[in-house]
């Protein structure tokens, strides 16, 4: 059955979704957004220190299945997502971090004009809202999403970054400023002791304008398509046996389900390697062989150390401390439960002679059981973990059936890539110069991970394998190039080749994964296509 007629239809209320809707209904458009999990209520979301329990509930956290990665000897590693308004912007470490020039240079000279970092950068600005200081023409000072700085500065994170600096990293006071490369504590979507969300500062004032429907635990089944042209929406609120319902979209149709859910909606509706598509019995109405190619995440290995001399956040969470520390936030919203779970990010060279940085270290005064940022070890802990900037390994994603209630195939292909491998050894052996030079040596009590035995390059890289986890930061499945390229999937307006009327606006676009996490990056991909939407409508 056919309920309504919007102008727009967003499939996805996701950070990128959020905002389209949000810029959409501002300017007088009737859009409706599907989100496929439930309004954000759940108390941990908006709580900073919560993530360590969002990561781990299936509630508002799709917690996909991965296969396993023959560059880690066969292990799988599952992925997070969010599953609520807001998507992965609610489940998020809450970390604000843009990337390198390069890295949106580099996606102007793989064929898309306008997506230089001076093509960006005012889109960047536009969202934002940055207390404090920072470069000057690098921040907004209005938008709806509030950046803040670390406001309580902690002894180990000091020494962490004097280490660092006595190693030859320099301070940064601004890493989304004029450049990236040094050490600071981290700029977050943070104010006043509450998550910034997505959801809270672009789609629920459009929800409030009236023109704006939002529809949860809508499962969608495919985007309709007709003649080549994107004409609606079918959907499911219930299970596998609920009643499809349809609704139609009288200007276009956006796909925001992020770079899992979008290529597998995409696979669902037709739309896809058709040789793929057929093998899976879904009837392929446009063969795109890129989507669900190209699939990139940083994948982090942790150093974990046992810690003396001064506390950690470990001890401040547990028993009465952690008592004290609610009773703290109820009347303050400070304290332990308002930190972010990582406080310093740095961002250096693997090798001196580079141009731009290719490794990030991140830090934090605490420690988690197997590395899993979802709860504490029981001793005074510190964690760096690390990885590669821009790695060259990829993966996909597949449908596995045309039922869109079966989970899609997910390989990372972590490590694939041999200059990946060398890249991480050296960001481990980085972070172990770090922890080991003054003032920081003091603190450190033992090396937990990766242990005092793993001197050599094959030892580190053993760990690496066998302990490394996703940084919850994949992108590229619906890369965004020329249709000349057979990989791509949109053009440089986030037009889906061969389809009209449908445009991708999520992760998923991105050509090559930023040096960076990629929040903020959705952030500003999300304001791009509502400004080509609202131009193209004019």
């Amino acid at each position: 059955m056919n309920d309504k007629t919007y102008d727009y239809i967003v499939i996805g209320a996701g950070t990128a979704g959020c905002v389209v809707a949000g810029r959409l209904s501002e300017a007088g458009y009737r859009v409706c957004v599907l989100e496929a999990g439930p309004r954000d209520r759940n108390p941990f979301i908006h709580i900073p220190a919560g993530v360590l329990y969002t990561l781990r509930n299936p509630k508002i956290n799709w917690m996909y299945p991965g296969i396993g990665s023959p560059g880690l000897n066969g292990r799988s590693i599952n992925h997070a997502r969010g599953k609520t308004l807001g998507g992965s912007g609610s489940i998020n470490g809450h970390i604000y971090n843009r990337g390198q020039a390069a890295d949106f240079d580099g996606w102007e000279a793989m064929g898309n004009p306008g997506w230089s970092y001076a093509d960006v950068l005012p889109w960047f600005i536009k969202s934002e809202t940055k207390l404090g200081a920072g470069d000057e023409g690098y921040h907004g000072r209005d938008g709806p999403f509030t950046i803040t700085d670390i406001d309580r500065h902690d002894p180990l994170c000091d020494a962490f970054m004097d280490a660092a600096e006595a190693v030859g990293i320099p301070r940064n006071a601004d890493y989304n400023g004029r450049h990236q490369d040094g050490i600071a504590y981290a700029q977050r979507s943070v104010h006043r002791g509450k998550r910034v969300s997505p959801a809270r500062v672009f789609l629920y004032p459009a929800m409030k304008r009236g023109n704006t429907h939002v529809i949860t635990n809508a499962h969608v089944q495919k985007i309709l398509i007709t003649d080549n042209k994107a004409t609606g929406v079918a959907y499911k609120t219930g299970n596998r046996d609920s009643i499809e319902k349809t609704i139609s979209a009288s200007r276009e149709v956006l796909l925001c389900a992020g770079a899992i859910g979008s290529p597998h909606l995409l696979q669902l509706s037709g739309v896809g390697e058709q040789a793929h598509l057929q093998s899976r019995g879904i009837p392929a109405i446009h063969d795109l062989p890129g989507v669900g190619k190209n699939l990139r995440d940083h994948y982090a290995v942790r150093s974990v150390l046992k810690i003396k001399g001064t506390s950690t956040i470990n001890e401040r969470v547990r028993g009465l401390s952690l008592a004290r520390e609610v009773i703290q936030y109820g009347m303050s919203r400070t304290g332990a439960l308002a930190l972010t779970p990582t406080l310093v990010y740095c961002f250096w060279k693997s090798q001196q002679d580079l141009t731009n940085g290719d490794i990030q270290l991140t830090f934090t005064p605490a420690s988690y059981p197997q590395g899993v940022q979802s709860g504490l070890d029981n001793f005074p802990g510190a964690t760096i973990a690390c990885w590669q900037h821009r790695p060259l390994s990829a993966g996909y994603v597949n449908a596995v059936s045309g039922d869109a209630f079966d989970p899609p195939e997910i390989q990372g292909n972590y490590l694939a890539e041999t200059e990946d491998r060398e890249v991480l050894t050296a960001a481990l052996r980085l972070a172990r110069r770090i922890v080991n030079a003054e003032p920081f040596k003091q603190y450190v009590a033992q090396e937990i991970w990766p242990g005092e035995a793993a001197q050599t390059d094959e030892a580190l890289l053993e760990h690496a394998m066998r302990t490394g986890n996703t940084a919850y930061h994949p992108v590229g499945t619906c890369r965004m190039g020329p249709a000349s390229h057979k990989d791509t999937v949109v053009d440089q307006q986030l037009r889906v080749h061969g389809i009209s009327g449908l445009r991708v606006a999520d992760a998923s676009i991105m050509p090559m994964i930023l040096s960076a996490n990629v929040n903020a990056a959705s952030l500003m991909i999300g304001e791009r296509a509502a400004d080509f939407l609202i131009s193209d409508s004019t």
